[in-house]
This record gives C-alpha cells, sequence and structure tokens, in this order.
C-alpha cells in the first residue's frame, strides 16, 4: 500500500476553485464530489483511486454510497502535485482509461496554471485540449473552464 502525504495549500486551492467552477455549471442531474473513492478493478489485485474531483450522477450520489464504482464516474480530475506527476501522467492515466472513465483532467499548477483535458475513445484517452486560457468543453457537459482564477495572485 503506497500513502501519499497531504496535499499542500495551493492543491487543495486548486481543487475548491474547479469544483465551484463545475458546480456552478453542470446540469442538476450532475454533481462534482471531492476525494471520493473509485474502484477501477474489483477483481485481485483490486485497484481503487481517489480522484481529486468527480462527477457523477446526482442519482448516484443520493445513495452516498462510500465507494463509486468506475462507470459512476463520467469525469475524473487530479490536480498534480510535485510527488504525484507520474502517478497522474502515466499510472492513473492508463487505469482511469482502462476502467472506462470518459473523460479526465490533469490540472498542472506550474506557471501559468493550465488544465489538460483527455476524453475516451476506443479505451485510450486521446488530447482533447490543454490550455491556460478559458476552455469551453462539451463533456460531461457544456462547460467553460478557467485555469486562471486556480490560484491566488
Amino acid at each position: 500500500m503506497r500513502v501519499s502525504s497531504r496535499p499542500v495549500s495551493d492543491h487543495q486551492w486548486a481543487l475548491m476553485e474547479l469544483g465551484y467552477q463545475l458546480r456552478t455549471q453542470l446540469p442538476e442531474h450532475l454533481v462534482v464530489l471531492p476525494r471520493m473513492e473509485v474502484v477501477l478493478r474489483k477483481e485481485w489485485p483490486a485497484i481503487v483511486r481517489v480522484p481529486d474531483l468527480v462527477v457523477v450522477p446526482v442519482e448516484r450520489a443520493r445513495e452516498s454510497p462510500p465507494r463509486y464504482p468506475a462507470q459512476d464516474v463520467l469525469l475524473a480530475v487530479e490536480v498534480v502535485s510535485p510527488g504525484s506527476v507520474g502517478t497522474d501522467r502515466v499510472t492513473k492515466f492508463a487505469e482511469y482509461a482502462e476502467a472506462g472513465i470518459p473523460n479526465y483532467w490533469i490540472v498542472d499548477l506550474g506557471k501559468p496554471v493550465s488544465i489538460a483535458v483527455f476524453a475516451l475513445k476506443d479505451g485510450h484517452y486521446l488530447a482533447v485540449e490543454e490550455s491556460a486560457m478559458a476552455l469551453q468543453l462539451s463533456a460531461p457537459a457544456e462547460l467553460t473552464v478557467d485555469p486562471a482564477p486556480l490560484l491566488p495572485k
């Protein structure tokens, strides 16, 4: 079992700000939640990850499950920390794709803050866009996401 250190304030700040951006734009049948356990594989060896943010159907969230199966997750978001670069960009990238999570975003807090957006196609993530500017996205819903205000000025 691997244990990661707790994220620093910038990580948490960005996580909350992005969550707010999503919450205010998602249609009422979807909800964004922080730090939920997601079962990527039930069979041994089981794989359970805790993305920084997930978007799931409200109907499922109302059941308040302790863990979400990957098929309930429409978007997984990871905010890159210095110690998580390889995990977020390689390991989780492959695991989330294999589990069938249709959308994956990687938030990089380097200067400038940027978001890389990936969509699942034929079992593999394809880059949709990566930008430090506001992004107009259509999945998991029609959204405008701006990385610039994710950190304090």
